[in-house]
């Protein structure tokens, strides 16, 4: 049976999760309360703190070190190995002001995406990106602070209870039998990604990601946790904005995700001709003078340059380098992007060779892992055809 667990400091909101988990249990669920106290520790949960930080690769002295911050530090990283060796996990539910939401959440984000994940949290009305990540975390807004129940905290609490009991308690109908595909697109790179869907037909389940940072991240979630069986990674756009400073960055762990588990894996260039910027004044000063385009009033691009391609090509060279599962990496040698064409604003070819042949020379070649020049613009329909070539050729 699928467990709802309740976790928080039952040293300072013993009240507030006891109160969660009785609401859970008049709904129905099963479950399981977890004490993450740093301090006093023996409070009555179903699962001690001390059984928590026995899960902490250097055992719970490193937990229990009397300093709050390297205590939840390290609470945190026994908390999120505890949660995932629990196989009963139907949902989970966190309450905490901002230091019980930095606790919890890396175990939550930890589990796989479709797991239940509810935290009730001070900070849950902000920029929630740190703790969310390329989860499906749902933050709930506390409203008053978790010190107390009261006529808002007892409605809160208990609404974010009875949502949790539902997740645990209803089980969602199992998606059709397809094998799932991921697939990257910007707005640039729509016409291509649009035509591969097509070409795949019904035989996958496509999982199309926009490739703003939390996009790509989400993929390779999907992909470490084996919810995606395959990748068309046709945009790999956010190595730009991690190598010269835009706005929605990879993550060093660009295509580790591909590496860990070996999936097919197919790849190109799409958008690695721009940076993204907030709106034009938010370009930092040292940009001054290079060639930006206002793709709306929200989002400024800038060209990256030869040099800055000759970087990107580097850092996926790398990265394609530690792949050992099947990979084919393509070029559209008619250009990368919607802009990147002639007369457009982006065309620049000799930035676009210095890509291109950096990545035929730094990634090492095998019978497996190939970079392959294709004579057509990203969104031509050739360069689609060639893509789904490849796909079926990675999964010979």
């Amino acid at each position: 049976m699928a467990l709802a667990y309740v976790i928080g400091t039952f040293d300072t909101k013993g009240a507030e999760l006891r109160y969660a988990a009785e609401r859970l249990e008049a709904a129905g669920a099963g479950v399981v309360t977890v004490d993450v106290s740093t301090r006093e520790r023996g409070a009555a949960a179903d699962v001690s703190a001390d059984e928590v930080a026995a899960h902490h690769p250097d055992g719970a002295d490193a937990v229990f070190t009397g300093d709050r911050g390297s205590a939840v530090t390290g609470m945190a990283a026994a908390l999120e190995r505890f949660l995932t060796t629990r196989s009963d996990v139907g949902g989970v539910l966190g309450l905490g002001g901002s230091g019980g939401t930095a606790l919890i959440t890396p175990a939550l984000r930890a589990l796989p995406v479709g797991v239940g994940k509810i935290m009730v949290s001070t900070v849950a009305s902000g920029n929630v990106a740190a703790y969310v990540d390329a989860s499906d975390i749902a933050m709930w807004h506390s409203v008053t602070d978790v010190a107390g129940l009261n006529r808002i905290s007892r409605r809160v609490i208990g609404n974010a209870a009875h949502a949790l009991a539902g997740i645990v308690m209803h089980e969602v109908p199992p998606a059709q039998d397809r094998p799932a595909v991921g697939l990257t697109m910007f707005g640039v790179t729509t016409t291509c990604v649009t035509a591969v869907t097509e070409r795949l037909g019904e035989a996958v389940d496509p999982l199309v990601f926009h490739a703003t940072g939390t996009g790509g991240r989400a993929m390779e979630k999907l992909v470490d946790d084996g919810l995606i069986g395959s990748v068309l990674d046709i945009t790999t756009t956010e190595v730009c904005d991690l190598v010269v400073g835009g706005v929605f960055p990879a993550t060093g762990d660009r295509l580790g995700a591909i590496a860990r588990t070996g999936v097919p894996y197919v790849g190109s260039c799409g958008a690695l001709d721009m940076v993204n910027f907030a709106g034009r004044a938010t370009v930092p000063e040292r940009f001054a003078g290079r060639n930006l385009y206002e793709h709306n009033p929200q989002i400024t691009l800038m060209r990256t340059t030869r040099d800055e391609c000759v970087e990107i090509a580097r850092f996926l060279a790398e990265r394609l380098n530690a792949c050992d599962g099947p990979v084919r990496f393509l070029l559209p040698t008619g250009g990368v992007s919607a802009l990147d064409a002639p007369g457009q604003a982006f065309w620049d070819p000799e930035a676009d060779e210095a890509l291109f042949a950096t990545l035929e020379a730094e990634v090492r070649m095998t019978s497996t892992r190939r970079v392959e020049r294709v004579a057509h613009h990203i969104n031509d329909p050739e360069f689609a055809d060639a893509l789904v070539s490849a796909w079926g050729k990675v999964h010979e």
